[in-house]
């Protein structure tokens, strides 16, 4: 990695589910990387991303979970920006997270700033005129971090506490303590000193200082992070690398406020006087949302009569909603989400049923992204089950095979070369192959546009006693099926 450098480096932190807002977010498919006004509108990640580009920023590092690597890979593309990004095999919070990303600007460059970002808040102001103000103190060693303004008592938010200011360094405040999510008499109380902030996630530091400070406060978390890094693979593409789980297990999971900011005397904070909300419920995306003159908040197909003060979020259908109040309304491709505005902090109960049902879609949407293209679950049923696959131009697919399934590929456009087992062949747009696999099929698309197909699987059920059926003629078998269709 070459990083000889004097500007910042975003660090964007990808980590976090978002339940309250089902179901458009999901597990393999979590809220920073949604649209944030709906269809065709950037996700909260590519806004993070392009927020802190060019000028002052050097090129951003990711830090991204194993599974979503192609999801980010894919949201980059799209607005043409090329990262740092680094795998993670497990959840551990941030502190591991900003940690190795710190080892790893610290390896090529020491002494550059790192300002650490997370990936699914909303933000609207001058956020980099406060970071640039606060560079030179970062460069001296301070660690930064920011402080938003409440606006009303909330106990879902962690809160900062106003120490005085820097002299030697205008807009910095020192840090008195750290305050957790507070009950909600207590958030009251410190919502009217008027000297707690409301602690954004963001903060700023020079990559040594903060490894410095985990070799200090928790040497063991340093250790664990190093090795991960030592035995980290690289990405595919030049992408960036791979932690190894071996020693990332090992970390401890806190986050970077908890592990370091509440233990160092070096901390420091930042008043950012914008506007900032963590999106961590639909009533917030109502919120901070465009609103028509009757304070509705719509994307998508809708269509509404006599309707206020509400959210409704269509996918591909049409939505309407008639004499409503302070709802919110979000349809995706499986499900729809009816909920008063008041309670959609309730949102995570319906998530909580879900998960102890077992139920698919608290983890996945019907359309999922690739690897090698996009993948969209049709219909699973009476062990049958449909897939429609798009294959990238120079891409290669694997699907699935099993000794109790059978498999019939379908394509629609293009050409695929079908291998399984020993047996290869190409497959053109019209036809059908059908094969039988204990292990897998490769479906690769050597050409230059994408290729779809649809994949069908069928359980093979064990064979019974087939019983004698009466004999038939062909005319009376086409009269009941509809001759017509035959022809």
């Amino acid at each position: 990695m070459t990083m000889k450098t004097s500007k910042i480096y975003p660090l964007i932190l990808c980590g976090g589910s978002g339940t309250r807002l089902w179901p458009m977010s999901r597990e393999e498919q979590p809220k920073q990387f949604q649209s944030i006004e709906g269809k065709g509108s950037m996700s909260f990640f590519q806004q993070t991303v392009q927020r802190h580009r060019g000028g002052m920023f050097a090129t951003p590092i990711v830090s991204v979970g194993e599974r979503h690597l192609e999801t980010a890979s894919r949201q980059l593309a799209e607005i043409q920006c090329k990262a740092h990004i680094i795998t993670e095999p497990m959840a551990r919070n941030t502190g591991p997270a900003v940690l190795a990303a710190s080892i790893y600007v610290a390896g090529a460059e020491p002494e550059s700033v790192i300002v650490v970002l997370p990936s699914d808040h909303v933000i609207q102001g001058d956020l980099n005129g406060i970071v640039k103000s606060m560079h030179k103190a970062a460069l001296d060693g301070l660690i930064v971090t920011f402080g938003i303004r409440p606006t009303f008592a909330e106990t879902g938010y962690g809160y900062i506490m106003d120490g005085g200011v820097f002299d030697n360094y205008p807009g910095l405040h020192r840090v008195e303590r750290f305050i957790e999510k507070p009950e909600l008499s207590i958030a009251h109380s410190l919502f009217e000193t008027g000297s707690a902030y409301w602690a954004s996630g963001i903060s700023m530091f020079r990559a040594d200082k903060l490894v410095g400070e985990y070799r200090l406060h928790d040497p063991a978390t340093y250790d664990a992070v190093q090795i991960s890094l030592n035995d980290a693979q690289p990405l595919s593409g030049n992408r960036g690398i791979a932690l190894s789980a071996k020693g990332f297990l090992k970390a401890l999971s806190l986050p970077t406020e908890k592990a370091i900011f509440e233990r160092t005397k070096d901390i420091a904070l930042a008043p950012a006087d914008i506007k900032w909300d963590d999106v961590g419920a639909w009533n917030s995306l109502h919120s901070i949302g465009r609103k028509c003159e009757n304070g509705n908040v719509i994307s998508g197909d809708v269509v509404m009569h006599d309707t206020q003060d509400s959210l409704i979020r269509g996918g591909d259908r049409l939505i309407a909603v008639v004499g409503m109040t302070d709802v919110i309304v979000v349809d995706t491709d499986d499900a729809v989400l009816v909920a008063s505005k008041h309670r959609s902090q309730d949102v995570k109960k319906i998530v909580e049923k879900l998960v102890l049902s077992k139920r698919s879609e608290v983890s996945t949407h019907r359309n999922q992204f690739m690897e090698w293209g996009t993948f969209k679950a049709i219909h699973t049923a009476n062990g049958v089950t449909m897939n429609l696959l798009t294959i990238a131009p120079g891409k290669q697919a694997r699907i699935l095979g099993g000794s109790n399934r059978s498999h019939i590929v379908t394509v629609l456009s293009g050409t695929v070369h079908l291998k399984s087992g020993a047996i290869g062949m190409p497959v053109h747009a019209g036809s059908a192959e059908m094969f039988l696999s204990a292990d897998y099929a490769l479906v690769s698309n050597y050409s230059d546009l994408p290729a779809e197909l649809i994949e069908i699987t069928c359980e093979i059920k064990p064979s019974i006693q087939q019983l004698p059926l009466p004999a038939i003629s062909v005319g009376a078998l086409q009269q009941a099926i509809g001759v017509e269709d035959y022809v």
